[in-house]
């Protein structure tokens, strides 16, 4: 652990001030975070290595206030510094940080207790960024996607999140099907969630291991994926809407099943 630098914040960076400064390249060796939850979560985590971390006077004050000491000290800059370095509007509440991605597990070190997610080729990452925070809220033991076809575990995604990635580990495969069939002989539970599945999620029967897997909005769940499932179900509606936003139907399904669930 370091201890803060300058005003007990950290040390402010040389250099002119309002120097263009080009956008960071996000790579898989670095995931890039702004916004408070996920940098505040991000720095609360002993399993996080961290590279860099930018904050204004303001962003770096209620740092220390609520975390003490950092284990990094910030570089204090100005919040279009940081603006720079994103998206254009993106909301980074004068904190940017750049961490090492944080490892995932294998799936044979799933617990045989555990509630899992998989998605398929969901491709949105506002989208992943709120499946994942949803996920954290209902204890999800990790979110199974695959190298492609999904986006990267950091900037947009990770604020979405709103701080869910230090809490819910993402297991990257390269074959989703082929990764249902392993589970499935491992003895998961697995629950395909389908606007036209043949069952009602709740008439499925839930016990544990589970893992619910779901598809990108507009294409569903992929042929392949809905072959290696147990059982693919719909989510009844009363409304005259069917249809939900993939975050949102992961959330009532989540709350369904971790209600129903054996421990």
């Amino acid at each position: 652990m370091t201890k803060s630098g300058q005003r007990g914040w950290g040390a402010r960076r040389g250099g002119p001030p309002g120097r263009p400064r080009p956008r960071r390249q996000e790579s898989e060796d670095r995931s890039v975070l702004y916004g408070w939850h996920p940098v505040s979560e991000a720095l609360r985590n002993p399993g996080r290595h961290h590279l860099r971390l930018l904050a204004t006077e303001n962003g770096a004050r209620r740092l220390a206030e609520e975390l003490g000491e950092l284990p990094l000290p910030p570089e204090i800059v100005r919040a279009d510094e940081i603006s720079r370095l994103l998206e254009p509007d993106s909301v980074h509440q004068g904190l940017y940080l750049e961490s090492e991605p944080l490892a995932g597990p294998t799936l044979d070190s799933l617990s045989d207790k555990g509630l899992v997610l998989a998605l398929d080729q969901i491709t949105d990452p506002h989208n992943v960024g709120a499946i994942v925070r949803t996920a954290a809220a209902f204890g999800v033991e990790a979110i199974v996607t695959t190298a492609r076809h999904s986006p990267a575990v950091t900037g947009v995604l990770a604020k979405a999140a709103s701080g869910g990635l230090e809490h819910v580990p993402f297991l990257v495969v390269r074959n989703l099907a082929e990764a249902l069939i392993v589970l499935g002989e491992r003895g998961f539970r697995r629950v395909g969630l389908d606007s036209e599945g043949a069952a009602s999620l709740a008439d499925v029967p839930v016990s544990r291991p589970t893992i619910l897997v779901l598809g990108a909005e507009g294409k569903g769940l992929r042929q392949r994926t809905r072959e290696c499932c147990d059982v693919v179900a719909r989510l009844d509606m009363p409304g005259a809407i069917k249809s939900l936003n993939v975050s949102n139907a992961a959330a009532i399904a989540l709350y369904a099943l971790s209600g129903r669930a054996e421990p």
